[in-house]
């Protein structure tokens, strides 16, 4: 891989910052709000701002980039379809968690839904990733598909994950802002209290982890490349397109069963020179 350590560095990035997210969300509400709990109170809502951020932001985060890891790459493609699909999965039954959260508690309080700007991005990008979700189940892991109709998903499938993802950032940012102005009022959040900054601080982690996300997916160089691919598609004798892989490897091992017949056999003509004189002579 080129640029191989400042890829781990990114990495090691990207994870702190978006573990250290989580942490920072965690101790807004337990420490700064009401808690955890699921009871239609305040409390109830504060799962909202915790889930968003461990799911739709830090766990999107990770399925975004998990074709980029190196050690992966002799790896089935089948394989990490499924790790990159059960990553956002779970992303989204944690986002929806999330919702139900807000609206009961809204409902409890007798509180308006979806009069806001951030709640009507929010649910839109959940119902959007949902979609995006079940067409990458049907188009990519299930094997109805053909090849063609793959490789012209494939590039939209790519910007829309990438689209959404920045969505969510923004659509984050503005939730965390919203509540801060309604829930700040002694001390004001124009006066730059404590919580006012500490959440300020999340936001920014929340950038700074999407930005890093975002580089290291958009980088060319960083690609998994397409060899792997290749050689197990001209052993199968088919062709499929350059995003897809119609692989027999079942696992991250390096060998395969006819590179180990190939060696044994090669091995053997290396053993019994006369055997392969004779062979080529009654060839002839």
């Amino acid at each position: 891989m080129e640029g191989y350590v400042l890829f781990l560095a990114l990495l090691g990035s990207a994870l702190g910052l978006g573990f250290l997210a989580v942490v920072f969300a965690l101790v807004w509400v337990l420490l700064y709000r009401e808690g955890l709990a699921w009871n239609g109170d305040g409390a109830e809502f504060n799962w909202h701002p915790v889930l968003i951020t461990t799911g739709f932001v830090y766990v999107q985060g990770i399925a975004i980039i998990v074709y980029r890891l190196p050690w992966t790459w002799k790896c089935s493609k089948f394989l990490m379809k499924l790790i990159h699909a059960g990553l956002n999965t779970i992303a989204l039954i944690l986002a929806i968690i999330s919702l139900v959260a807000v609206f009961d508690f809204h409902n409890h309080k007798n509180i308006p839904n979806m009069y806001s700007l951030h709640s009507w991005i929010g649910l839109t990008a959940v119902i959007l990733y949902s979609v995006q979700l079940v067409l990458g189940f049907a188009v990519f892991l299930l094997p109805f598909a053909p090849a063609s109709l793959r490789a012209t998903v494939m590039p939209i499938h790519v910007y829309s994950g990438l689209a959404l993802f920045g969505t969510v950032i923004a659509t984050a940012l503005m939730g965390i802002t919203e509540k801060l102005i309604f829930a700040l009022k002694k001390p004001p959040y124009s006066s730059l209290p404590e919580e006012g900054v500490f959440v300020n601080t999340l936001g920014v982690l929340i950038v700074v982890f999407g930005a890093v996300i975002l580089w290291m997916a958009t980088r060319p160089s960083w690609k998994r490349p397409p060899e792997q691919s290749t050689k197990t598609q001209q052993r199968n004798g088919g062709m499929l397109d350059g995003n897809e892989e119609g692989s027999t490897m079942t696992d991250c091992s390096n060998t395969d069963k006819s590179d180990v017949e190939f060696n044994s056999e090669a091995s053997s003509r290396k053993r019994s020179p006369k055997l392969d004189e004779a062979g080529q002579r009654s060839t002839m």
